[in-house]
């Protein structure tokens, strides 16, 4: 198996997991918050599953009214779709597309795994669930995350370095941080965290205060 086939078996692999864990998650939790700022769990959802169920045309259209601003129409859109979609369309549109081919503009294989990794911890962290990513499938997200998938988000690394306590992965240098792979992944893509997951003198400043909700 090449590269390419193991990168598309994990994302797969994956949405089948996303699948298991949303059939699990009763009403309420799918109005529950998630490490996405103002994004409850069907918008994450609403937003996953939106390259299967929007055509190239309409995704355009949206993208010209938000001004040419990707983030302000995937946003626009996640919201509306989760407004407009119940919990069970939602999962049901994520279910029948396992072996969906999308992927994101640039990114190919190891970007839509990626989407489909973060995405998935934004819910499961997000609701306290105690869901952990195969390490082998953190080992491939990692190995794809190049300085410019990094700068994408913007997140303020200075003067830490992020080691992992679970494999052999660090980033960056400084003053150590040290917590499990995927929730480091979540500090590199701007995601500040519930209290308890990260150690060291700098985990606050990736940290919510404890009444954040």
């Amino acid at each position: 198996m090449n590269q390419t086939d193991r990168v598309r078996e994990a994302v797969a692999a994956h949405r089948r997991d996303l699948v298991a864990l949303l059939a699990e998650l009763d009403p309420g939790q799918w109005d529950g918050a998630t490490l996405c700022a103002g994004w409850r769990v069907r918008e994450v959802v609403a937003h996953i599953t939106m390259p299967f169920r929007t055509s190239l045309g309409r995704m355009m259209l949206d993208l010209v009214r938000a001004g040419g601003r990707f983030d302000r129409m995937a946003d626009r859109s996640a919201r509306r779709d989760a407004t407009a979609m119940s919990h069970e369309q939602l999962s049901t549109a994520l279910r029948d597309n396992i072996d969906h081919p999308w992927t994101p503009p640039g990114g190919g294989p190891a970007g839509a795994l990626a989407h489909e990794v973060i995405h998935g911890l934004d819910i499961s962290v997000g609701l306290g669930l105690g869901y952990r990513v195969p390490i082998d499938r953190l080992k491939l997200v990692l190995a794809g995350m190049r300085p410019r998938n990094i700068a994408y988000f913007g997140t303020d690394l200075t003067g830490v370095q992020l080691q992992a306590t679970d494999l052999d992965w660090s980033h960056g240098s400084g003053t150590p941080v040290h917590g499990a792979a995927q929730d480091l992944l979540l500090v590199v893509c701007g995601r500040r965290l519930p209290p308890g997951r990260l150690t060291g003198s700098a985990a606050d400043r990736f940290t919510r205060s404890a009444t954040a909700s």
